[in-house]
């Protein structure tokens, strides 16, 4: 097995280590298959219209996003149940030239139909990739380092949902949409090559490699289910997908529990489990930063915001999530544990205070009207970023060695989960509380009261649990 050393006393490196000339192969070769996944989250959905008018399939519209979604989880639980004896870097380069073949796909389209199946293969392999960057923070970094590579891939999220909608803005406005897929193959076609030697080969140690098909079936249904409530209109409809999702995953859960053949790490899903806690706190916590998502519209709707302003504007959630995640790379121990309770407690109170400064009918015409605004919108993601490397690096710190490929994989499902559960819940609570009738700024005003009212409540869980959590020895 040749892998990179982990000798060296690295204990007050810096996240600049990460890219000495030792681990900068890997370091490239892992954060590009995260930037590939978050921002092909993003690009696709401001390209759509454009591909909509182009090659028709309006019916069929939410599905170019609910199969990427679904396929992305899928694609991660694939890391912790492939077949025995595959190696990490071959799954790197089978994913990476996998998202190739959907990108091509896509981009030679002639239907929407086509398409999609071209973004269910592409979403398989970005949450491969993405995956597949957990799996290998143990092999590729010295542990010390772990909480560092954990922060760049929080930053890189945070810096998609800015680089997303602004790359595919730049191929929508040219109606270059095909475009915008093909640059991706000749990408995809040189991480493929360059993981072959830029990756380490290391052991699969893993035990138990039996593939827990009940429990993949019912997630994947769960959520198809809560995705497509997340693009539809009717509110009742969306009810019933999100209880049904529920209900899968309660079932999935349970089977779980019981079963020999787990599709999660054990103790994941026993309460009194710190490594339950943790991922229910990353769930939590992407589940309430989800509402964002209404915030361009009631910037245009209330405040009279232009839609290019309230784009960059909400751009700030993202910012926060990044500054925080570089602010606390260095924090271990105690302080660790502490970012991560501060960090729960500032996204709960800057959502439920995103209520006075958002469902008003004030004009954000001068810097104090709009201040406050931006100020918790900022901090909104700052207290995501301001714990999340730290639950990661528990997550793998904590797992059993044997099951190490499962807990990284469900770092990145838990985060997709969280991510569907929160957009189709904010969903319900807006259309039940009036923005589509009575719409306009009476429904605007009610819908933002009950969404950042109700959305702060999973805020107050996350707040709960991380009380829970034991501070690493530093």
């Amino acid at each position: 097995m040749s892998s990179i050393e982990n000798t060296a006393p690295l204990k007050s490196a810096s996240i600049f280590t990460l890219f000495s000339p030792r681990l900068l192969p890997a370091t490239l070769m892992l954060g590009g298959g995260v930037t590939l996944y978050a921002v092909e989250s993003y690009v696709t959905a401001t390209i759509a219209p454009s591909i909509v008018r182009d090659i028709g399939g309006l019916e069929l519209f939410s599905w170019m996003t609910t199969l990427f979604v679904a396929a992305g989880v899928l694609g991660s639980i694939t890391v912790a149940t492939r077949p025995k004896g595959i190696g990490l870097r071959a799954i790197y380069v089978a994913a990476a030239l996998i998202f190739g073949v959907g990108s091509l796909a896509c981009a030679i389209a002639p239907t929407m139909p086509v398409l999609l199946i071209g973004r269910a293969v592409q979403g398989y392999g970005s949450g491969m990739l993405s995956g597949l960057a957990y799996a290998f923070i143990r092999f590729i970094y010295p542990e010390p380092l772990w909480r560092r590579a954990s922060t760049l891939y929080a930053a890189i999220w945070g810096v998609a949902t800015v680089l997303g909608p602004t790359l595919g803005g730049l191929f929508a406005a040219g109606s270059a949409w095909r475009e915008a897929f093909l640059i991706l193959v000749p990408v995809a076609v040189l991480m493929a090559l360059s993981g072959r030697w830029l990756l380490p080969d290391v052991a699969d140690d893993r035990i138990d490699t039996r593939t827990p098909l009940i429990q993949i079936i019912l997630l994947l249904a769960a959520v198809l289910f809560v995705s497509i409530a997340g693009t539809i209109e009717h509110g009742s409809y969306k009810t019933v997908l999100i209880a049904a999702s529920i209900v899968l995953v309660t079932t999935m859960v349970l089977i779980e529990r019981k079963s020999e053949v787990r599709l999660l790490p054990y103790g994941a899903v026993m309460l009194s489990n710190p490594i339950a806690r943790l991922y229910l706190t990353i769930f939590t916590m992407m589940l309430v930063l989800t509402s964002d998502i209404y915030i361009p519209y009631f910037l245009q709707t209330l405040h009279g915001v232009t839609p290019l302003v309230s784009g960059y504007l909400v751009a700030l959630v993202a910012l926060g999530w990044t500054i925080a995640a570089f602010f606390s790379a260095s924090f271990s121990g105690r302080q660790a544990a502490i970012a991560i309770i501060s960090g729960c407690i500032l996204e709960t109170a800057a959502t439920a205070s995103l209520i006075p400064f958002l469902a008003t009918n004030t004009p954000f015409d001068t810097v104090a009207r709009f201040a406050p605004a931006v100020i918790t919108m900022f901090l909104m993601g700052f207290g995501v970023g301001l714990g999340w490397a730290h639950l990661v690096t528990k997550i793998i710190g904590i797992a059993r060695r044997t099951e190490q490929d499962k807990a990284s994989a469900a770092i990145s499902m838990t985060q997709s989960l969280g991510g569907a559960f929160g957009a189709a819940l904010a969903g319900v609570i807006v259309n039940g509380a009036g923005l589509t009738h009575p719409s306009g700024i009476a429904g605007g005003l009610s819908a933002a009261t009950w969404l950042y009212a109700l959305m702060a409540i999973p805020g107050l869980i996350a707040v709960a649990l991380s009380l829970t959590i034991k501070p690493a020895s530093a």
